[in-house]
C-alpha cells in the first residue's frame, strides 16, 4: 500500500519561498494513473485545496494560489514538491500531500506537516 510522507522546514518567515517534499514509498511516482496533491487546512478552518499534477506534467491549482505555487515531480527520488513564494502568515496552516486518481479520488494522504509563517 502506497505511503507518504511530508518533509518541509516548519517555521519560514513572511515573503520567503516554503518547499514541501512528499516521498512516496511502496509505489511509483512514474504513472499517469494518479494525481499528486497538495492541500492545507489552516488554524481553525477546513480544508483548502492548493494544486495537483500528473507525472505527465499537466495539472491544476488552486485560482487564489497558482500565481504563487508550483508542483513539480521527480522520479529519481520518487517524491513530488510545493513551492510557494511570498508566504504570509495567511499560509500557517498544516499542509498535506496526497495521491488521488479519477476513480477513486483522494485514496491516500501524508499524517501532514505544519508550516508556522512568522517573523
Amino acid at each position: 500500500q502506497v505511503q507518504l510522507r511530508e518533509s518541509g522546514p516548519g517555521l519560514v518567515q513572511p515573503s520567503q519561498t516554503l518547499s514541501l517534499t512528499c516521498n512516496i514509498s511502496e509505489g511509483s511516482i512514474a504513472t499517469n494513473n494518479y494525481y499528486w496533491t497538495w492541500i492545507r487546512q489552516p488554524p481553525g478552518k477546513g480544508l483548502e485545496w492548493i494544486g495537483y499534477k500528473f507525472y505527465s506534467g499537466r495539472g491544476s491549482a488552486s485560482p487564489a494560489l497558482q500565481s504563487r505555487i508550483s508542483i513539480s515531480t521527480d522520479t529519481s527520488d520518487n517524491q513530488f514538491t510545493l513551492r510557494m513564494t511570498g508566504v504570509t502568515p495567511a499560509d500557517t496552516g498544516v499542509y498535506y500531500c496526497a495521491r488521488g486518481s479519477r476513480a477513486a479520488g483522494l485514496d491516500s494522504w501524508g499524517q501532514g506537516t505544519q508550516v508556522t509563517v512568522s517573523s
